[in-house]
């Protein structure tokens, strides 16, 4: 039982770690917004 009980303390660990890295990127990167503008041509119907 106490190997049962480590392995479950050790996949929340790392479930913890991924957790918190993945609020880390979420909330630290930061990207400036910019606008894009693109022409897009729409091809010609066959007649």
């Amino acid at each position: 039982m106490p190997s049962l009980i480590r392995f479950v303390i050790i996949l929340g660990g790392l479930a913890a770690l991924i957790y918190g890295g993945l609020y880390f990127l979420a909330n630290a990167v930061k990207i400036a917004p910019h606008e894009i503008t693109e022409t897009v041509e729409l091809p010609k119907a066959p007649k």
